[in-house]
């Protein structure tokens, strides 16, 4: 007899639910495939982080449609979207905005907004910005407001932050503070495509019809479908799994050679916040209302790798920190002994 899924078992109301999630979140990947072509993984990586209510990292060479692919998905979602493009001479005030005098009538001092002030921030090429500059956007991304002097301005929800990076390039870059690299839900890496794929963007990108994307989801949609994963169910040992796996990413004398030996950090809290969220995300993908350990392991790669810290010998020998989080999802027993 099959395994009946638990799902089926969920109330009517429970499963109407589900399958509104499931539609919408069809019809907004019909759009964003109008334009851009594969990278289905990565794609739905940013779409997590969204439903998450967090910020994504895109990492890639350059001409890869990492920008491309943001703007797409804001094209198809109907929020407001501003896009930065950080340079070594960017201030702090070019994001959050600053205080002007006003002239005529209403003479005075005033706050003008930046463009952090959107629902959709495109940080392009943010590791170009100083450190001073990159920091501005802590607080928005982690608290969802600004401070400038003593006044706190609210953003409005929702509210994304989705940065873009060479990972090429060092001449005048600066690498993410960790801190920061932190505030990212998911670090996605973009990969170059396959032939079949090159001959669609070719097809797409050098003739005549340019593809056009609309707008499918509204600002109330997204927040009714947030709310909605943080309302899916997690058994213990599902959540124990995600547990365990963070604490195998911490230097321990129980913890595996490669750990012990590349790993100088392991992963904070909010990678099992992200790896938790990520799996219930996953579920109701599925059209699922309970996430599995299938769906942790799914999701870990993308949570950790940005929270994981190597070593110097790790940087020296060239480990990757996939390469260390893939031995530990090799290793690691789904249910503990």
């Amino acid at each position: 007899m099959a395994k009946k899924d638990k799902s089926d078992e969920a109330p009517a109301d429970v499963r109407d639910d589900v399958a509104g999630f499931q539609k919408s979140l069809g019809e907004l990947r019909e759009e964003v495939a109008k334009v851009i072509v594969g990278n289905r993984e990565v794609i739905d990586g940013v779409l997590t982080c969204m439903l998450a209510g967090s910020h994504a990292l895109l990492e890639g060479v350059p001409g890869l449609g990492k920008t491309m692919l943001v703007r797409t998905i804001a094209d198809a979602l109907s929020l407001q979207f501003s896009r930065i493009q950080f340079t070594p001479d960017m201030m702090p005030a070019d994001i959050l905005g600053t205080t002007v005098i006003e002239d005529g009538a209403a003479r005075g001092l005033s706050f003008r907004k930046g463009p952090i002030f959107s629902n959709i921030v495109l940080a392009d090429e943010i590791n170009r910005a100083t450190p001073k500059t990159q920091s501005a956007l802590l607080e928005a991304m982690q608290e969802q407001r600004v401070t400038i002097s003593t006044n706190t301005y609210a953003l409005d929800k929702p509210f994304f932050v989705l940065a873009t990076q060479n990972p090429l390039e060092s001449e005048g870059t600066y690498p993410l503070p960790e801190a920061q690299l932190d505030r990212f839900f998911f670090k996605l890496h973009v990969g170059f495509p396959g032939r079949e794929e090159l001959h669609s963007i070719l097809n797409r990108t050098t003739g005549t019809d340019a593809p056009s994307v609309s707008p499918v989801l509204d600002g109330p949609r997204i927040l009714k479908m947030q709310a909605l994963v943080r309302e899916v169910p997690v058994a213990n040992h599902v959540q124990d799994y995600a547990v365990r796996l963070l604490q195998s990413t911490h230097p321990s004398p129980q913890a595996l050679d490669a750990v012990k030996r590349f790993v100088r950090f392991g992963a904070s809290p909010r990678g099992a916040q992200a790896m938790l969220l990520a799996a219930k995300i996953r579920a109701l993908f599925d059209g699922r209302f309970a996430p599995s350990v299938d769906d942790v392991k799914a999701s870990a790669l993308p949570a950790l790798r940005h929270r994981v810290l190597l070593n110097f010998e790790g940087e020296a020998e060239g480990v990757k920190t996939d390469d260390v989080l893939n031995a530990i999802l090799k290793s690691l027993p789904e249910t503990a002994k």
